[in-house]
């Protein structure tokens, strides 16, 4: 039975083909790289829906990762999946750490700072050099225009309450 989108998380991404056999290079979106191997079953996202995608085999390669696939038994067929998502149900991922959590939890949630002003909804999660980075957008409740790019990490982000859909940070509306 295919799986609801809504219940998935995106995991990765297929690159190009790599050798003549049908492997592809994995993008993986996951902190530890390899750790993309542990979650299964995977999704693909086509153009009809969602499609399984069996790892039969991968490997590091270089710096990258690659894999070959049940369901793309040859290079011919490899060469048509690059930029194809993957996906996994979110309830076969592990479960955070106390004071972690998915980004794609965070997507979504409301910001407000300790005055108790609506900063704007993160829209975006991204990676720096430094730190992560919350990509808040204005909405209609928020006490301006502004989009805002704020450092996530514990000087910052004060409390994430999950269950009102609200992450408050220290971070005043004129920063």
């Amino acid at each position: 039975m295919t799986p609801d989108i809504q219940q998935m998380i995106n995991i990765g991404q297929l690159k190009k083909p790599y050798g003549i056999k049908g492997w592809l290079w994995v993008f993986s979106n996951t902190d530890n790289r390899s750790d993309i191997f542990a979650m299964s079953p995977w999704w693909m996202k086509t153009a009809v829906g969602l499609k399984p995608l069996t790892v039969t085999s991968w490997r590091h390669q270089g710096s990258g990762l690659v894999a070959q696939f049940k369901e793309i038994p040859d290079r011919n067929i490899a060469e048509t999946m690059n930029g194809v998502t993957i996906w996994a149900a979110k309830d076969s991922l592990p479960k955070p750490d106390e004071d972690e959590y998915y980004w794609s939890d965070l997507v979504g949630l409301h910001v407000v700072n300790e005055q108790g002003e609506t900063l704007g909804d993160i829209t975006e999660m991204f990676e720096t050099g430094a730190h992560d980075v919350m990509q808040v957008s204005a909405t209609k409740d928020s006490l301006d225009a502004e989009e805002r790019l704020i450092p996530w990490h514990q000087q910052t982000v004060i409390k994430v309450d999950l269950a009102n859909k609200t992450v408050t940070v220290d971070w005043p509306s004129d920063y």
